[in-house]
């Protein structure tokens, strides 16, 4: 892991140390659209699908119970979220199906990490929002995707669209945990999966409050 990735993976350990026992029950009242993400994901057999900043292991959960024939991946800069992806996976009795690994986006080398060359689908729940290179990011979630394969995206929108009431508060706590919802990731997002494929699906999500972007990278 390069000295940038590396310092910016102690942050977030010191960050959710203590958050991460209660990271699921907090977070599940303003994270919204990501089930229906994981919903639209392909879920054919032999499959493999990884998920970019998995966080607590939510989501791969979730996932490894609706498509049991997929291969799913996990990957996050903290160590401490890691360990507590692994100790939800261990109590749901899903160890065995989900792989998890320490690295940044940018780092990530599936060869090394999991012994294939590229994944079928990739998924980013929330966590571009958090990157100030957003864009090195993208970059790199292409770079590990086969060419035809799908990437996935739910995220915060800028808040414009919100009443003051409910933009600033928002806003104000979301700034606490390094998330800066920016209208040039939504905007720069859209244009990149356009480029890609002219048949990318970018939706609103709650009147506004984020989006879902999927598209597949070009073959």
């Amino acid at each position: 892991m390069s000295d940038s990735a590396g310092d910016a993976g102690r942050r977030m350990d010191r960050m959710y140390r203590h958050q991460r026992h209660i990271y699921d029950l907090t977070r599940k009242f303003y994270l919204l659209g990501r089930d229906g993400l994981l919903d639209a994901l392909p879920r054919a057999p032999g499959t493999n699908i990884c998920e970019l900043g998995c966080g607590t292991g939510r989501n791969l959960v979730r996932l490894a119970r609706r498509a049991p024939e997929t291969q799913l991946y996990g990957i996050d800069i903290s160590r401490e979220m890691l360990a507590q992806a692994g100790k939800s996976l261990d109590r749901n009795g899903l160890a065995s199906r989900v792989h998890l690994a320490t690295s940044s986006i940018g780092d990530l080398d599936p060869t090394a990490l999991f012994g294939i060359a590229a994944f079928d689908v990739v998924y980013l729940s929330y966590v571009l929002s958090m990157i100030p290179a957003w864009q090195e990011a993208v970059a790199g979630a292409l770079r590990i995707l086969r060419p035809g394969g799908m990437l996935a995206i739910v995220d915060f929108a800028d808040q414009s669209a919100a009443s003051a009431l409910r933009r600033r508060p928002l806003l104000a706590w979301l700034a606490l945990f390094d998330v800066r919802p920016r209208a040039e990731i939504e905007a720069g997002l859209a244009a990149i999966a356009a480029a890609q494929d002219p048949r990318a699906i970018h939706q609103s999500v709650a009147g506004g409050y984020a989006y879902r972007l999927i598209f597949r990278r070009a073959a």
